[in-house]
């Protein structure tokens, strides 16, 4: 059993953000301990939310049903989350060898509840990871789809989790951190200290290769990274360019790029006209445009069959494309 004062550092980032990379580094810290990826607090605290997106019928009545309980409790919702808290400290402290400071909870699918999460736990400390938007766009379609572009999928985590995390960043105070992914990948020792620094941890330049020796349990994590990149490298940071060279990929990810809007793109530390620019000067080819064409189409279509058929309507990318940027 680890020592009681362990406390939990919660990664906050959309999938394919280079969160596992970060979590190696840490874990190559003297005092810090993680696991692949437990996704504890999201059946906990996600029916806290309001509204969870294809969260099923379930979710609902799970929050209606936590609040009658809450209504019988002294604190009310309070104690709900204190017990939830206490069961986790008590789970990362029991999961972390001796010696062990801080353990680090990289659960991507925490997009959905980073309010919760930080309300929760107030003696945490939070890192909100952020990456270039087209190459998560990319990243994911690589890793997810095969290479093969799904306009249609992975709207929670491309529109509803974005918005999530940003609004969270925006109330966040002093005990969260924000970071980009290309400034990590690139080596950038102060980078690296500020995050370690974040902490209370003294910065070891030694990670940034050990980093390759952390063995992360668990059966989730980057199913791609973890192989191919054994030490720090910057390939990954130009790779979305060839992804979107054709006329329909190009067309959406400026759209995308215009959703997330000048506000957001500021919070994550990055500008929107420099994205557009980058977009508009890719190389630009046609192979695969017409299979493109037709998969935007078939998105499209269940999206107007969704909007009909399912209440209330779910989010899907393309309500979401041709809304007015944030």
């Amino acid at each position: 059993m680890a020592d009681e004062r362990v406390q939990p550092l919660f990664v906050f980032s959309l999938p394919r953000s280079g969160s596992t990379l970060l979590q190696r580094v840490l874990a190559a810290h003297e005092g810090i301990a993680t696991v692949s990826e437990p996704w504890l607090l999201l059946p906990l605290l996600g029916p806290l939310r309001a509204r969870m997106p294809h969260a099923g019928a379930w979710m609902p009545a799970a929050g209606d049903n936590l609040e009658d309980l809450a209504k019988l409790l002294p604190r009310g919702m309070a104690d709900y989350r204190a017990v939830v808290r206490d069961a986790a400290l008590a789970l990362y402290r029991d999961a972390a060898p001796a010696g062990t400071r801080w353990f680090v909870d990289k659960s991507p699918p925490y997009y959905l509840i980073p309010e919760e999460v930080m309300a929760t736990f107030e003696e945490a400390r939070f890192i909100f990871l952020w990456r270039h938007p087209l190459s998560v766009v990319a990243s994911i379609a690589e890793t997810f789809t095969g290479g093969t572009w799904k306009p249609g999928d992975y709207v929670s985590s491309l529109f509803v989790g974005v918005d999530n995390l940003v609004q969270a960043a925006r109330c966040a105070d002093d005990r969260a951190l924000s970071v980009r992914f290309e400034d990590l990948v690139n080596g950038d020792e102060p980078t690296w200290e500020r995050v370690l620094d974040h902490v209370g941890v003294r910065f070891d330049p030694g990670a940034l290769e050990r980093f390759n020796s952390v063995r992360l349990e668990g059966r989730m994590g980057d199913p791609t990274g973890v192989r191919r990149y054994t030490a720090l490298s910057t390939d990954p940071v130009e790779k979305w360019r060839d992804f979107v060279s054709n006329p329909v990929r190009r067309t959406w990810c400026r759209r995308y790029l215009r959703w997330l809007g000048e506000d957001r793109l500021d919070v994550m530390g990055y500008d929107l006209n420099a994205l557009i620019a980058e977009l508009a000067g890719t190389g630009q080819q046609r192979a695969g445009m017409g299979q493109d064409a037709v998969e935007l189409g078939r998105a499209l279509l269940r999206d107007v069959v969704k909007a009909q058929v399912i209440r209330p309507r779910p989010p899907t990318s393309f309500r979401y494309l041709l809304a007015r940027s944030a």
